[in-house]
């Protein structure tokens, strides 16, 4: 029995009717595909201008025929009431509703129309396909948060179910945690593990030190699905070797769909099917394959609610070699807000900070895992976890190390802790900013 299916279809999410309209898109051939897109773009943006009351007050001057001249929506435009982002056929009873995570520090509240909603589902379900898994067949060790109040627990614990899932805590990182993993991964066939980065990444590294292969113990066990936080290509190979699996490596948005999958040529491929991604300047220009910017995404099927030329708050590099069908995401470098300025005025992606001292704290196994804060202008502090204090000498080498790929006369702070504090979904913020900014 297909409980997953059926569990969409009784909450109201058309998933059959989804697959075969994601189906037929993917048959289209290239040149069919690219009218396809902008068909899309022209209906979708034309359903919210004689739909939506907020969008047509945002939209204001811009010139329909003229893509570029559409508004570049932000997080912070969607800071007011839910009901009044909605469009004219929907309310607040019946659309699939939801709250992105807030790591961008702009948190809001969103919606999705059901047959929208029912597409995310199918496209989820097709790039796990790639690698063989069915979510009503297939079962996964979920490495995820869940709500800690009554009703938002049990709603996720029954999803699961439904969901052939069994969810790990995330929120203790002990060995004592770890030991109970183990005992569940020695009596359970897990098909594949799915979740956050950083929680992958603190199991392997409790398997090194028990000189342990995951998938020994778990011989059913096919690929690990990792999303929500950076996956460094040191941090894939010490997981691929301890689980004994590959890792793929996903990107997408609560509010969107899921953007990017790694596909079966190891290649980040990006959903072009119901979204359209763009990387933009500062200035709102759409930039030449292959050069980094802002990531700009359409939501295709959004009837519920605009998502349009919407700047979710990444940087990117789309390939050289992408194309309208087959966009390739050729690197993804954190967050607009994750940039440091420093004294000078140069800017820096918070993850340099965070790249540079990985490589020099991590290396004699001591230190469990560690962040990055920005307290002033000219000061870093890294807060890490480990059985004793950092050395003198590593120290010095992180600060030498800042100097030279950053800049000189850097005040970096160290401050070791037992534990780090994580959101309330479980993710780790690997670089947080404390600067005000104009």
């Amino acid at each position: 029995m297909n409980l997953f299916d059926l569990s969409l279809q009784l909450s109201g999410f058309p998933i059959k009717k989804a697959e075969k309209v994601l189906n037929g898109i993917q048959k289209l051939s290239e040149i069919d595909f690219e009218s396809y897109v902008e068909k899309k773009k022209k209906d979708i943006v034309d359903y919210h201008l004689s739909n939506n009351t907020f969008y047509k007050s945002f939209f204001k001057e811009a010139d329909l025929s003229d893509w570029d001249s559409i508004p570049v929506m932000t997080k912070g435009d969607f800071q007011i009431p839910l009901k009044q982002r909605l469009s004219g056929a929907y309310n607040l009873k019946n659309v699939y509703i939801n709250k992105t995570s807030g790591s961008s520090g702009n948190p809001f509240t969103f919606a999705k129309d059901y047959d929208c909603h029912a597409l995310t589902w199918a496209i989820i379900k097709n790039r796990f396909g790639w690698n063989n898994l069915d979510f009503n067949s297939s079962k996964q060790a979920r490495f995820y948060g869940i709500p800690l109040d009554k009703k938002g627990y049990y709603k996720e614990r029954f999803k699961d179910v439904l969901s052939r899932r069994y969810r790990f805590s995330i929120f203790d990182l002990s060995n004592a945690a770890f030991e109970n993993y183990l005992k569940k991964f020695k009596s359970t066939k897990f098909d594949y593990l799915n979740g956050y980065t950083s929680t992958m990444v603190q199991f392997a590294k409790f398997l090194d030190r028990q000189n342990i292969i995951l998938k020994q113990i778990c011989p059913t066990l096919k690929v690990c699905i990792v999303t929500s936080e950076m996956l460094f290509d040191d941090d894939k190979l010490l997981i691929e070797k301890k689980f004994g699996i590959p890792v793929i490596n996903e990107y997408g948005a609560s509010e969107l769909d899921l953007i990017a999958f790694q596909n079966p040529e190891n290649e980040w491929q990006v959903n072009s099917e119901t979204l359209y991604v763009e990387i933009l300047d500062s200035n709102n220009r759409v930039l030449p394959l292959g050069e980094e910017g802002r990531i700009v995404i359409t939501s295709l099927y959004n009837q519920a609610h605009p998502f349009i030329r919407y700047d979710i708050g990444d940087i990117g590099i789309l390939s050289k070699t992408s194309t309208i069908k087959k966009p390739i995401l050729k690197k993804l470098m954190g967050r607009t807000s994750d940039i440091a300025i420093l004294p000078s005025g140069k800017q820096a992606a918070g993850l340099t900070f965070y790249y540079i001292t990985k490589s020099i704290i991590e290396d004699d196994g001591q230190v469990k895992e560690f962040i990055i804060q920005q307290l002033k202008l000219d000061t870093f502090k890294v807060i890490y976890v480990s059985t004793e204090n950092l050395s003198k000498l590593k120290t010095e080498q992180v600060t030498k190390e800042m100097t030279r790929y950053l800049e000189p006369n850097l005040t970096i702070l160290f401050e070791r802790r037992d534990r780090l504090e994580r959101s309330k979904s479980g993710k780790l913020k690997q670089f947080s900013s404390y600067i005000e900014r104009n």
